[in-house]
């Protein structure tokens, strides 16, 4: 994407609400705390959620399609795409507005500093835009 392209982007990403994007459901353990900031972290970013509490993750995360080298601690839908872990509201949003031919996209693991994982120490990280087929690109750095 061109630097154009991607101040066009963010443009419209921050001026527009997120008003009549779909509903986030998202999966995750009961006890999970990090789970539940990320959730709080998409609320704060204007999304309405929707919490399913189930006992394993992993299986609702194959079900959807979801390849398990992705795997974080939750897995979510929003419209037609799949979001697994701690990935930003940002890039839920654009992911929205962009409409890319993709599965979804994926934090794979539990980076420090990532939303829903406050530290100290953060770390780099990449959101990952996945097919289908279980490749990916780099969507977004961190």
């Amino acid at each position: 994407m061109t630097f154009r392209a991607t101040a066009l982007v963010l443009a419209l990403l921050t001026s527009h609400a997120v008003a009549g994007t779909p509903v986030v459901e998202v999966y995750k353990h009961p006890d999970c705390g990090c789970c539940g900031l990320w959730v709080e972290h998409l609320k704060q970013n204007g999304f309405d959620v929707k919490v399913r509490d189930v006992a394993d993750v992993g299986a609702i995360r194959n079900r959807l399609g979801m390849p398990e080298k992705f795997a974080a601690c939750h897995t979510a839908k929003v419209g037609d795409y799949l979001v697994e872990g701690h990935v930003p509201a940002a890039d839920v949003k654009r992911l929205l507005v962009a409409k890319p031919k993709a599965l979804g996209i994926a934090v794979p693991s539990m980076p420090p500093g990532s939303p829903g994982m406050p530290s100290p120490k953060p770390v780099a990280y990449e959101t990952l835009l996945v097919q289908p087929d279980g490749s990916y690109t780099t969507y977004a750095r961190h």
